[in-house]
Parts: structure tokens; C-alpha cells; sequence
């Protein structure tokens, strides 16, 4: 996810984003664990979209 695509969120849609993402990557460290997870990237991949989030969702904050 691309950070132009975040900016266009209102503050609802951040938490429900914030929620998925986390729920995902509950997921792919629980397959990372078993050992059913075929691509290692996308944990850090979804790890860098919560933090862009939070990024957003912060800066957002610090400019009110």
C-alpha cells in the first residue's frame, strides 16, 4: 500500500485498515510458525503497511 492511498482515508477508515492489517499479520506469523507460509516477504511487507499507517494516522494528529 502506497502512502497517497492512506492519505485519502478518513479517521474511521484508519482503524478499520489498522484492525485488517494487524488481523493479517496475526495470521502470517501463526502460518510462519506451522510452517505453511510460503512467501516470507509479505510479512514484512504487511509489517511496513501498519507502520505507514501509524505514520499517517500520527502526523494527522500533531497537524490539529
Amino acid at each position: 500500500m502506497k502512502k497517497n492511498p492512506i492519505l485519502s482515508l478518513n479517521p474511521e477508515e484508519f482503524g478499520k485498515k489498522l484492525v485488517e492489517l494487524k488481523e493479517e499479520y496475526f495470521n502470517l506469523r501463526f502460518q510462519h510458525g506451522v510452517g505453511q507460509l510460503e512467501k516470507n516477504s509479505s510479512l514484512r511487507s504487511v509489517r511496513r503497511n501498519i507502520a505507514r499507517l501509524k505514520t499517517v494516522m500520527r502526523s494527522n494528529e500533531l497537524s490539529k
